[in-house]
């Protein structure tokens, strides 16, 4: 189906809908949970991810606000974010999410990290790909960027998995803790050929 939203008729809606539970195979997407803090700071506390996040958590209690504010995201139709989560344990491998959702233009930014354990399995690819699947088939969003860090070449292998193009880089626009640094685009549209 061609994308159809104008100014006038957005995408689609996040807040009038439950945060979707999404099965892929082995893993699922699922919303946050408050019991989820203690390996959201895990995470957080990860060198690895430290480095190409400039978000730092110094307590469980600002990472219990963390999992907490995407119920408040997905009502303001701002953001969105699921615990990538073990079929059998249903315990957190890692993160997909949302950015800048902007539902009157039909797009919106992705992010996702994996905790050091579970790396290597392709979980970001398939989250991603759920993800994707979910917001051009349901929400009817018509473009999905991804931005990363241009030194971040884990990332960068991601996205040419998922066929993503590069579409270029931003000069200095992202900072982290070593400082500002060029930043690779990448995106899809509804309209790509999978």
């Amino acid at each position: 189906m061609p994308y159809l939203a104008t100014p006038t008729v957005p995408a689609g809606a996040l807040r009038g809908r439950d945060q979707p539970h999404l099965d892929l195979d082995d893993v699922a997407l699922r919303p946050w949970r408050e019991d989820d803090a203690p390996t959201v700071k895990a995470a957080f506390d990860c060198p690895d991810i430290q480095r190409w996040h400039l978000r730092r958590m110094d307590s469980e209690d600002e990472a219990l606000a963390w999992t907490r504010g995407w119920e408040v995201r997905w009502a303001l139709e701002t953001d969105a974010s699921w615990a990538v989560v073990d079929h059998a344990t249903d315990v957190p491998l890692g993160q997909v999410g949302l950015r800048t959702v902007s539902l009157h233009e039909g797009d919106a930014q992705l992010s996702y990290w994996v905790l050091p354990a579970h790396r290597g399995r392709g979980l970001a690819v398939r989250a991603v790909r759920g993800v994707e699947r979910w917001v051009f088939g349901e929400v009817g969003l018509h473009r999905l960027s991804l931005h990363h860090s241009a030194a971040n070449e884990a990332s960068c292998r991601v996205a040419a998995k998922l066929g993503f193009a590069l579409e270029g880089t931003l000069r200095e626009a992202l900072v982290h803790a070593d400082g500002p640094h060029d930043v690779h685009c990448h995106a899809r549209l509804s309209t790509d050929p999978r």
